[in-house]
């Protein structure tokens, strides 16, 4: 079967849903969304939904400093490379599986950087 590209506000929904079950089982992250940020699932879930339609069409919907809740996480547990690497490897393998083209390729695109740029940030 073909994959198709990003194209709506439905495509990122799928791609996050997936990506955060992953997450929310995984080995190497999971302790930190479930036991450290104890995170509430139906409220981040569509803040997540309208960061990454406004990361990857440009459609402002997100207006909040993605940084701050990553700032207070940081208090309680030191964020290492291995959980940035893990995040990333989530992610991107994520669009894989569900899509590909221009869009795709942006989105895995941006979330490397924003990887990278809060791992710096978060360091110091």
């Amino acid at each position: 079967m073909q994959k198709t590209d990003i194209i709506s506000i439905n495509e990122i929904k799928n791609v996050i849903d997936t990506f955060y079950e992953k997450v929310r089982a995984d080995d190497v992250i999971g302790f930190i969304f479930n036991d450290i940020a104890k995170v509430d699932w139906e409220h981040h879930m569509p803040v997540m939904y309208s960061f990454w339609e406004s990361t990857v069409f440009g459609t402002g919907n997100y207006t909040r400093n993605a940084m701050t809740p990553h700032f207070v996480l940081q208090e309680k547990i030191k964020f290492t490379a291995a959980h940035f690497e893990r995040w990333i490897l989530l992610f991107t393998t994520t669009v894989d599986e569900l899509y590909e083209g221009e869009n795709a390729a942006t989105m895995k695109m941006r979330a490397k950087s924003i990887a990278g740029i809060m791992e710096m940030k978060l360091k110091g």
